[in-house]
């Protein structure tokens, strides 16, 4: 069982030999505590139009908001993450799939240089979901490229930051009611490449560790 205290601990390895860096400010705080609530995973309407509000009163705009609900609106991927790898298992000999295995068809082949090619952004996500991208491909074309098509879209508007992004990532994938440590790991990295120091990742993960739990949709 993973707790908070778990991924507090993953997370100060992680930054340990970071700079503490800048300060997050009021506005991504309050972005960070939107994320959160509205992800599915924690669904606090309430909390998360609290959280809206004040983030407009901070001066953010409705498309900042709602290319936030874009963003976590994606964790639901998570499910295609472990059911696909889940599936595999039980159907194969095989106890890991790389993307070196087997040969495509020409078709995958495509889809498979079309979304990934050399991009060395995949060989990052790959360490944290080994043989994931590989066994969807096999599975299902057209859920691989769905994936790709629907997780794409968030990052292709720039109403945010994409260090914002990568801390929001982060934050709602390290809160109570989900604790995926992939997710949480993969997001921090990459919001260190972006110049996130140990003070934002820490003050994200705290608003992440202050979510409710479920309490249900009415």
């Amino acid at each position: 069982m993973v707790t908070l205290s778990d991924l507090r601990e993953e997370a100060t390895r992680l930054t340990q030999a970071a700079d503490a860096g800048l300060a997050l400010d009021d506005l991504s705080c309050t972005l960070i505590a939107f994320a959160v609530r509205i992800s599915v995973t924690t669904l606090d309407s309430e909390g998360a139009r609290q959280h809206a509000r004040l983030a407009m009163a901070l001066g953010a705009c409705t498309e900042q908001l709602h290319e936030v609900v874009l963003l976590v609106s994606g964790l639901g991927v998570h499910s295609l993450f472990e059911g696909t790898r889940l599936v595999n298992n039980l159907s194969s000999t095989s106890t890991e799939v790389t993307h070196t295995t087997p040969p495509l068809d020409e078709a995958r082949q495509q889809l498979w240089d079309k979304w990934i090619g050399k991009d060395g952004y995949w060989q990052g996500f790959e360490r944290e979901v080994p043989g994931f991208l590989a066994t969807l491909l096999k599975a299902s074309p057209q859920g691989f490229d769905a994936f790709f098509r629907y997780c794409a879209v968030p990052w292709k508007s720039t109403h945010l930051p994409a260090l914002t992004k990568e801390l929001i990532s982060m934050a709602v994938d390290a809160t109570l009611t989900h604790r995926f440590t992939p997710g949480m790991r993969l997001h921090l990295g990459n919001a260190m490449k972006l110049g996130a120091g140990r003070t934002m990742v820490m003050k994200a993960l705290e608003i992440a560790a202050a979510a409710p739990e479920h309490p249900g949709v009415a």
